[in-house]
């Protein structure tokens, strides 16, 4: 799932708590599958970014010399104005592209 494509909101904003019950009939039981997906979604954006910024780290040992790329600050600027995981879990969560199933539901 590409998360630059959702298109959730950059700032957060109140939800109403009866859309979430509405898939899982339980609201604790949706929250915990958004949040479980805005980890992954986290844990991905930062593996990117680091990646992204692995290319302009300096191994060098002098610390008087603090380099300046407009490059690398571009790209900060850009993960910084990507919308929450939380918010991308919710938008994923709320246009049913996020599977997810309960063992103990399937076990009985």
């Amino acid at each position: 799932m590409d998360y630059r494509k959702v298109k959730a909101a950059s700032t957060t904003v109140p939800r109403n708590l009866s859309e979430l019950d509405s898939t899982t009939d339980n609201i604790y039981e949706s929250l915990m599958v958004i949040a479980k997906r805005a980890n992954q979604i986290n844990a991905e954006v930062k593996e990117e970014l680091n990646q992204k910024l692995q290319e302009f780290a300096s191994y060098s040992d002098n610390l008087e010399e603090v380099f300046e790329n407009r490059e690398q600050i571009e790209i900060s600027r850009y993960y910084e104005r990507l919308s929450k995981p939380v918010l991308i879990a919710y938008e994923e969560f709320k246009d049913g592209l996020i599977y997810y199933r309960n063992p103990a539901k399937e076990k009985k």
